[in-house]
């Protein structure tokens, strides 16, 4: 499952904005099924980021979310970024020189997830 949140961050704030996402891609990294994540900024233009997370199921991420030091560093700056869906399923993935490997829906399969 992977994350993607957008910020719009202007040039004077972006300091106090890195410390803050490192915080809070420190406390995601932290928390069970968890699998990498990265702060990302804009080469064309700078004011705009990305904190991209990737996590082994839907339920993983929900659960992180719902710990304290989640909460405290995390969901402080989410509410920042951009207002747009943000949580995507893997449905087809492929590694280098690999074939297209299709992965059923994780909401139509195991919706207590």
């Amino acid at each position: 499952m992977l994350v993607l949140n957008r910020f719009l961050i202007p040039p004077d704030t972006q300091d106090a904005f890195v410390e803050r996402a490192h915080a809070a891609l420190a406390a995601l990294a932290a928390r069970p099924g968890y699998s990498s994540g990265r702060l990302t900024r804009a080469l064309d233009d700078p004011a705009h980021w990305t904190l991209v997370t990737e996590w082994e199921s839907v339920g993983a991420y929900r659960r992180a979310l719902g710990d304290f030091d989640v909460k405290m560093r995390t969901i402080p700056l989410l509410s920042e970024s951009v207002d747009e869906p943000s949580a995507f399923e893997t449905l087809a993935d492929a590694a280098p020189g690999e074939a297209v490997r299709v992965t059923p829906s994780d909401r139509a399969a195991q919706p207590w997830r």
